[in-house]
């Protein structure tokens, strides 16, 4: 019988993902990952080579799964708002990349996928310079800064839903509750990028 290759490498990034968001790259063995696919460990370093290799596949997977998922289609206000709200919605969806960003920025090191993530952000960072020169944003707003606090503001619910449940007093699964963070999210970003009077009149 044929060896399900494909489906071996899936079970073991799936099996990963789980491992290192619940342990980080440090507290995850290999035999723990293989265990949890349900696959010999011999498989894992044949098909990604070692456990550092197939942290980086993961977590650059995961980044690119988001960044298909949360396009920002324009720099007005209205996408702006989108654009948080839409990222409010993919970490509530998969909480697991909070987790992962954690260990991330916790393990220290050269992050994953360095060069390809800075240049996706920077890009950003780019169309909102522009469109506070064109009187669109708020011009006293740093734009990597803004860009930051609008991606911090839309994640952190999930990255530590016992802080969000203590202040709130509302449990995190009550979808009450989460869509008056997702309304909340959305209309802090609107407010946060709106360009001052006196910049929309000078």
């Amino acid at each position: 019988m044929a060896w399900d290759t494909e489906g071996t490498r899936r079970k073991l990034r799936e099996a990963a993902l789980a491992e290192f968001a619940d342990r980080g790259l440090d507290g995850t063995t290999v035999g723990s990952i293989a265990a949890r696919a349900g696959v010999n460990k011999e498989r894992l370093y044949s098909y990604f080579g070692d456990k550092k290799a197939l942290w980086d596949l993961v977590l650059a997977t995961e980044l690119e799964r988001l960044a298909s998922a949360v396009a920002l289609t324009g720099v007005g206000l209205t996408d702006i708002g989108e654009f948080a709200g839409a990222t409010y919605d993919y970490h509530a969806a998969h909480p697991e990349l909070g987790r992962l960003l954690q260990w991330e920025g916790l393990q220290g090191g050269p992050p994953a996928d360095a060069v390809g993530r800075t240049a996706h952000y920077r890009e950003k960072v780019d169309r909102f310079a522009a469109a506070q020169r064109a009187g669109r944003l708020d011009r006293g707003l740093d734009p990597a800064h803004l860009i930051f606090a609008l991606i911090a503001m839309a994640a952190w619910w999930q990255t530590v839903p016992q802080l969000a449940e203590m202040i709130t007093g509302a449990d995190p699964e009550d979808l009450q509750e989460r869509a008056q963070r997702r309304q909340f999210v959305v209309e802090a970003a609107r407010r946060l990028a709106s360009p001052p009077r006196e910049q929309l009149h000078p």
